[in-house]
């Protein structure tokens, strides 16, 4: 097994950011052909997904609607932190923490709009995301 740690510098409050160029770059350079590339967010206050990175009204969709669902208030029974915090919680589980993406002959298998996503929804802060390579047995 690969792994190989992404640095993120999120800019924002909430916001998703594509990091599909960065994942595939890990697999480019360990020249990885055929197997399975998991993408894992180890943030209790940000998440995974695969979604449409082509037009930016996308992420602003998802951005919105999470926090029409689950908007920052007051009543959590949780505020170790802040509101804030709180609802990045519950955010983060909606959406979750990892994608697991095909790879064949050292590309990303993803479909023709489908890109990874790192959700913001706690920030700005500095975040890392890993992803592991996990080589084809070839049988």
């Amino acid at each position: 097994m690969i792994v190989e740690i992404i640095a993120i510098d999120s800019q924002e409050s909430q916001e998703l950011l594509h990091i599909t160029p960065q994942v595939q770059e890990v697999v480019r350079q360990h020249a990885f052909a055929d197997g399975l590339c998991l993408v894992y967010c180890a943030h209790t206050t940000a998440g995974i997904t695969l979604n449409s990175p082509l037009d930016p009204a996308t992420a602003k969709d998802l951005r919105d609607e999470l926090s029409r669902i689950v908007p920052t208030r007051t009543d959590f029974h949780h505020q170790f932190d802040t509101p804030t915090d709180a609802s990045a919680h519950v955010k983060s589980s909606l959406v979750g923490h990892s994608v697991t993406v095909p790879v064949v002959e050292g590309r990303l298998a993803l479909g023709h709009s489908q890109g990874i996503l790192f959700c913001e929804f706690d920030g700005p802060r500095q975040r890392q995301v890993t992803v592991c390579l996990l080589a084809s047995t070839g049988e």
